[in-house]
């Protein structure tokens, strides 16, 4: 049984199932829902709780199997933990959670916490277990598009809210601006402007004065602002990057791999094969699947190329050569190979392109 993150709430206020998988890579949303399961389990009789961390392949399934079984003089009911921070359980493993979820005890509720999971772990049979006996929950990040509702939504739990009208929307958006790829961190600056300012309306001069800038971003997510045209984003994304001691080899590597990604999927189409086949051969999905399968239907071959070259410059550069007509920073070399992807993806949207964004193509 799968459940959306959102539901979680509402189906324990019907009850307690007795098993439930949780799998994610975001700390505070993962541990929320994981307190809720836990809360719910308590109101229900669980007045014990054994915790098993899986760490390493030689972990002994057999306590696990054995919790399970055995009960206290002084509880009708028990929680039992399992964590695995690899994802990975291994064979034993595998076939442990198997069994497990074919005699699940009675008075006893479960819950397993995962990581993210790629396809073959959601396809492997132990997960499959842990799907048919129980209810999944998968916990997404939430992105920088949903980040301003979500402020919202946690203010009003305090009974805050920004004003109506623009300066409220310039309001949610400075936040998330501070906030973005930290939750936990956004979580404790919601808190922090309940601590400040009484219940009731927020100002944008509140939020510019209290809310710290503790935003941390990742090559992918740089890469998406990027590929979406947003200038201003990307490059305050480049800028916390670097000061965050990100590597400049690891960025050009992600953007450089979109680029010859690309230009196969380009010369795939027009050599008549379909979008979703040239998609695939390019070994791109997911979410960023969606963020290039625009910008490819906005360059031509020749323009992916010439970007190709001057992304093999730019490698170079950031590996410690030199050209004489390229900036000499690393980070100042990628900021011009990011406005040169822009100036064609703007230029073909019929946007005005960032300025000085041509000089890329010129290597």
């Amino acid at each position: 049984m799968q459940l959306r993150a959102e539901q979680l709430q509402a189906h324990l206020s019907k009850g307690c199932r007795p098993l439930y998988t949780l799998h994610g890579d975001d700390p505070l949303l993962m541990q929320e829902a994981a307190d809720s399961i836990r809360a719910t389990a308590r109101a229900h009789g669980c007045a014990e709780r054994d915790v098993f961390t899986v760490s390493g392949a030689h972990f002994d399934w057999s306590a696990v199997l054995g919790a399970a079984q055995s009960m206290s003089l002084f509880a009708e009911s028990k929680m039992v933990e399992i964590r695995i921070p690899s994802g990975k359980p291994g064979a034993s493993g595998s076939e442990a959670l198997q069994r497990y979820c074919e005699s699940l005890p009675e008075g006893v509720v479960t819950l397993v916490t995962l990581p993210r999971l790629d396809n073959a772990q959601l396809k492997s049979a132990w997960f499959a277990a842990l799907d048919a006996h129980g209810a999944q929950i998968r916990i997404d990040p939430v992105d920088r598009a949903s980040l301003p509702a979500w402020i919202a939504q946690r203010l009003a739990r305090q009974d805050q809210r920004v004003r109506e009208g623009e300066e409220g929307q310039q309001t949610l958006a400075f936040f998330a601006d501070r906030v973005e790829g930290n939750l936990l961190a956004a979580h404790q600056e919601i808190q922090k402007m309940g601590l400040l300012y009484p219940s009731g309306e927020l100002s944008l001069e509140q939020v510019q004065s209290a809310v710290m800038n503790v935003a941390r971003y990742d090559a992918r997510q740089w890469c998406e602002a990027v590929w979406a045209g947003k200038v201003e984003r990307a490059s305050r994304m480049l800028r916390g990057l670097q000061a965050e001691g990100e590597s400049a080899v690891a960025l050009h590597w992600q953007l450089a791999d979109d680029l010859r990604a690309l230009r196969r999927v380009r010369m795939a189409l027009d050599h008549g094969k379909p979008m979703p086949l040239a998609l695939s051969e390019a070994r791109i999905w997911g979410p960023r699947q969606r963020s290039l399968e625009r910008a490819v239907q906005l360059m031509s071959e020749r323009q992916l190329r010439k970007l190709v070259s001057a992304a093999s410059v730019c490698d170079g550069i950031v590996k410690g050569l030199r050209r004489p007509d390229w900036p000499t920073d690393p980070f100042e070399a990628l900021h011009r190979l990011m406005l040169g992807v822009m100036h064609l993806t703007l230029a073909s949207g019929k946007t005005r392109s960032p300025r000085g964004a041509t000089l890329a193509l010129r290597a």
